[in-house]
């Protein structure tokens, strides 16, 4: 079964756990946001993220989704426990854009809808701070300043991705960030990060989604299972005609490292960002090359050496797939 969505005009795998769109009747209510996080052995985070929920939201009626994508460490008990917030098990790993679509199908009626990394954790106030941005019916998704776990600013902001961009940041890396913004993705410049404004696209760690942005654009592309899959997001907002605001008011603290660190991740990442550009952006055989450099340039490491061996030949792009959707 498929859906087709209605921007990008290409078949969006639908996940089995969707056929559970007839639970989303029985939630109670429209609610100002309906917050879905997907969970894959998250038991270290997740529980700081929900107590941290209620106050980020004052004054909001939020609806509370957990999806969890087959944890063996303990989250689903923890998440089974809190009687504000409804566990859902997929039974399987769909990767982070399945979940949200299983997120989806079980928010009922809401005005915006927040997807969150677990390791996400909000200061007082920002959710209220990011639903405020969606007063605006233009903006469609609102981004939220990110800091680290000692309340660091973290470099959250992006640009689209380009064949220039992925030179710069191949040849560069995080080295001469003063540089210009077409030749790098990252947005570094201080600046930027004291006001708010429109940007292209943002870390996926906390983004609140209008109501008519999110029927508009619809699922999220479960080909891309992780990493790539909000970048797809962002770009198919825009062709619908909505706008990202970054949102500085909004704090919320970002550990990172919430879906593990493997050489598998690493090589899953660099194949996905030649999936992007293949199928949004220009030159797409070019910016394969220019991936492969990337790799090749760090190719001492193990992580990108096994992306480097990954990215190299398509045929092996599936089997990386194959090993999370089986648990990896």
């Amino acid at each position: 079964m498929t859906l087709r969505d209605p921007v990008a005009q290409d078949q969006i795998p639908v996940s089995v756990l969707d056929a559970g769109q007839k639970h989303a009747a029985h939630a109670p209510g429209r609610v100002d946001c309906a917050v879905v996080v997907v969970t894959y052995n998250s038991v270290r985070d997740i529980g700081a993220l929900l107590d941290s929920l209620p106050a980020a939201a004052a004054g909001l009626r939020i609806r509370t989704i957990v999806v969890d994508n087959g944890s063996t460490d303990g989250t689903v008990e923890l998440v089974q426990s809190r009687p504000d917030v409804t566990c859902v098990e997929a039974g399987a790993n769909l990767g982070y854009a399945g979940g949200i679509n299983v997120g989806r199908s079980h928010g009922g009626e809401y005005s915006s809808l927040l997807v969150l990394n677990p390791d996400a954790e909000f200061e007082a106030g920002a959710l209220r701070e990011m639903f405020a941005a969606l007063d605006d019916p233009a903006v469609g998704i609102a981004v939220p300043l990110l800091l680290d776990a000692d309340g660091h600013r973290l470099p959250s902001l992006r640009r689209e991705p380009t064949l220039l961009r992925a030179i710069g940041d191949g040849l560069l890396g995080g080295r001469a960030s003063q540089r210009p913004g077409w030749l790098s993705e990252m947005v570094w410049e201080e600046e930027a990060y004291g006001y708010r404004h429109r940007v292209e696209w943002a870390t996926g760690a906390a983004l609140l989604i209008s109501d008519a942005c999110d029927g508009a654009v619809g699922r999220w592309d479960e080909r891309f299972f992780l990493y790539s899959e909000e970048t797809d997001y962002f770009a198919r907002a825009h062709a619908a005609g909505f706008r990202v605001d970054y949102q500085p008011s909004a704090r919320v603290r970002h550990r990172g490292g919430g879906s593990g660190r493997s050489a598998a991740l690493q090589a899953l990442q660099a194949v996905n960002r030649v999936r992007y550009v293949e199928k949004h952006g220009r030159w797409p055989r070019l910016y394969w090359l220019v991936v492969i450099l990337h790799e090749m340039l760090r190719a001492g490491d193990p992580g990108h050496r096994r992306a480097l061996l990954t990215v190299l030949r398509k045929s092996r792009w599936e089997s990386v797939l194959r090993g999370f959707r089986a648990g990896g």
